[in-house]
Formats: C-alpha cells, sequence, structure tokens
C-alpha cells in the first residue's frame, strides 16, 4: 500500500467492518444511538418514551383525553479512546505478500474489538441484580442460566425479547459438560462467539469476560437493549515516519458504553469448586 494510494475514509469503514467481524461484547448491545462523535468527552443522547396507560373500554362512552406522553433523555459519555500506530518496513513489504498491510489493519481490529469488548464487560460493576455461587458445577450452571431468565420474565422482559448470557471459557466448559443439547442453526453458527441456546437464551463465550480479584466468573445475562454502545473511527491516517524506510498507519477508536435498561442486566457471580 503506497501512502499516495491511502483514502482515509475508506480504510476508516474498512475498519469499522473489521471490528464489527470480531465484536462479541459489542455485538450484544444496543447500537442504534450512534451519532455525530467528534471526540473523546462527546455526549451522545438517548431518548426514549414513558410508560402508556391502558383503560377499560366502555360502549358509547367517551374515552378520556389522551394522555401526554413523558420523554426520557439519557446521556452517554465517549469516555473511551483507543489508538494503533504501525509500520511495515519497505523491504518486508517489497519481499511479502501485497496485501501485508491489509492483514496489519485486521489485525489492528482484532485489538480494538478487545478492548472495547473488555470495556463493555467491565459494565458489571453497575448492575444491581446478580446470582451468586461459590462453587459452580456442570449440574447448577444450567439450572442458573433457568433461574435467571426467570428472573427476567418476572421483570417483564418479554419472552420475544433477545436474551444473550456471555461466559468466560472455564464457565462455558462446564456447559458443555452438562452434557446438554445447546440449540443452534445455520444463521448462528456464524456469529462470533456463540456456543449454542439454553433455555432460549443465545450462549456467547468471551475471553474478555471479567475475572475478579476473589476469582468469581462475572457472567452476565441481558437483553439485546440493556447496553448501549457508541462508537467511531475519529482518525485514520497514513504517513512515512522521518527515520525511517517504511510505511505507517495510525488510528483512533473513541467510544462508550453504558447499562441503559438496569432491570435487563443481571450478573451470575460464578466461582469455581476449588
Amino acid at each position: 500500500m503506497a501512502i499516495i494510494n491511502f483514502i482515509s475514509t475508506v480504510w476508516s469503514e474498512n475498519l469499522l467492518k473489521q471490528l464489527d467481524k470480531k465484536y462479541i461484547g459489542v455485538l450484544n448491545c444496543n447500537r442504534e444511538f450512534e451519532g455525530d462523535i467528534k471526540n473523546q468527552g462527546s455526549i451522545v443522547k438517548i431518548c426514549g418514551v414513558g410508560d402508556v396507560t391502558v383503560s377499560d373500554y366502555e360502549k358509547n362512552a367517551d374515552m378520556s383525553a389522551p394522555e401526554t406522553l413523558s420523554d426520557t433523555v439519557r446521556t452517554l459519555k465517549i469516555d473511551q479512546a483507543k489508538y494503533f500506530n504501525f509500520q511495515i518496513d519497505d523491504v518486508d513489504r517489497a519481499q511479502s505478500n501485497p496485501k501485508l498491510m491489509d492483514e496489519a489493519m485486521k489485525t489492528a481490529a482484532a485489538a480494538l474489538a478487545n478492548a472495547a469488548d473488555a470495556y463493555v464487560y467491565s459494565l458489571y460493576e453497575f448492575s444491581n441484580y446478580s446470582l451468586t455461587d461459590d462453587a459452580v458445577t456442570a449440574d447448577k450452571i444450567v439450572e442458573h442460566i433457568i433461574d435467571l431468565k426467570t428472573q427476567m420474565m418476572k421483570a417483564d422482559v418479554l419472552n420475544s425479547d433477545e436474551i444473550v448470557v456471555e461466559v468466560s471459557p472455564e464457565i462455558a466448559a462446564l456447559i458443555l459438560k452438562a452434557k446438554i443439547e445447546l440449540g443452534t442453526d445455520n444463521s448462528d453458527a456464524l456469529e462470533s462467539g456463540l456456543l449454542g441456546k439454553i433455555a432460549g437464551c443465545k450462549v456467547y463465550v468471551s475471553n474478555n469476560v471479567c475475572v475478579d480479584e476473589d476469582s468469581y466468573h462475572k457472567c452476565i445475562m441481558r437483553t439485546k437493549r440493556a447496553v448501549a454502545f457508541a462508537e467511531q473511527i475519529s482518525e485514520v491516517e497514513a504517513y512515512r515516519p522521518e527515520k525511517r524506510f517504511a510505511d505507517a498507519v495510525k488510528g483512533l477508536h473513541l467510544y462508550g458504553a453504558k447499562i441503559v435498561y438496569p432491570a435487563e442486566y443481571r450478573v451470575l457471580d460464578l466461582k469455581l469448586p476449588e
């Protein structure tokens, strides 16, 4: 890739596409709120409406005046900024596949996606709902997932709402050891990190699911609207380092995430037996 052929907008769009392919935690967020993100500290507004009252209908009687719905506005701060900055020596570029820079950008996208997923999973600290097991086993793990989904249903999360469960590799191993048949289909199989389905919930496995200092695996159950995520590739720039015969590329990834529906976000606080 010669610097003269570098088009920033095209490479930014390609980078975002590569990020989407690598995401797991971000994949399960609501991303409808992405707007004009100019720099770190930008604010994205999340608008919604209040509850609608349902009344008894009486034939030949006037209905009450239409109620005015209250609007709700939450704010999402773009407080995360990550960058990459790499170079490829001219000798290396000449002696290798011409697609070397493309592969380097894919690697950069994977690293950025990894950081963003880790941030999304760190939001467990803001959850008010959890189920704890100090010595979880294969026999218990499926039961816990069903119990937590029951809690979600009691909180008026509809069965039609897509619910996902995100677990660490160690907890995923327990699920597999439970010897249950994980429901799946061809479209599901294409999703990154998807293990299968339990009780109608898609189960994802990720190395970025947090394990705290007390060895609790902070596995998450949530709807796909529970967490809002907004991002933007703010800058992607190619340049020639002054003291090297090399092509270099640097980029800036801005994003933020927030739990916006707390009742639809639950934590499975699980510790493996010693």
